[in-house]
């Protein structure tokens, strides 16, 4: 899981409670790009302090900011789940201007590198039916669709694929 170099202009940092207003509209200039999808600040309140809130879960919060503005460009969240051995990730957002970049493999790797310092088995993940991108980024690094979708009944009328990984059938680069 080797790390891609960063731009001079940006840091990879544990986020803290003061990036939830950034990474609010990071996801909304994300969710603008998809119909019917608006960013409705009541329906993410763990923005209100996420790194008090991916903490108390037992995980971490990590983003990548620009270094002058402090505007967060990037952001991953993981957190165990109930199941033995198993983590959750949330909150995989990269600024569009980003893509393609590496720094989507970047933030991965970091999440990864704390499920498996913390002994995880597996990793799962929810995203919308609508992220197609992120469903090819997700099946690249290893993550196969599990069966079914979950509905939100949100103000999107949200579904979303679910996705597991399986660390132990990740090869090393």
């Amino acid at each position: 899981m080797s790390a891609h170099k960063l731009p001079a202009s940006l840091m990879l940092t544990s986020g803290t409670d003061a990036d939830g207003h950034s990474m609010a509209a990071l996801i909304s200039r994300i969710f603008d790009d998809y119909e019917n999808c608006p960013f409705v600040a009541d329906e993410f309140p763990e923005l209100q302090a996420p790194a008090t809130y991916y903490t108390g879960k037992g995980g971490r919060l990590w983003v990548i900011k620009d270094k002058t503005t402090e505007i967060v460009a990037g952001s991953i969240a993981i957190a165990p789940t109930h199941r033995a051995s198993e983590a959750e990730l949330f909150k995989v957002y990269l600024a569009h201007e980003h893509r393609g970049t590496g720094l989507a493999q970047t933030l991965l790797n970091t999440a990864l590198n704390w499920a498996s310092s913390a002994d995880m088995q597996s990793i799962v993940l929810w995203t919308d039916t609508r992220f197609v991108a992120g469903h090819r980024f997700y099946e690249k690094q290893g993550f196969v669709r599990m069966p079914g979708i979950r509905a939100l009944h949100d103000a999107a009328s949200t579904f979303e694929f679910g996705y597991r990984l399986q660390l132990n059938e990740i090869s090393a680069p």
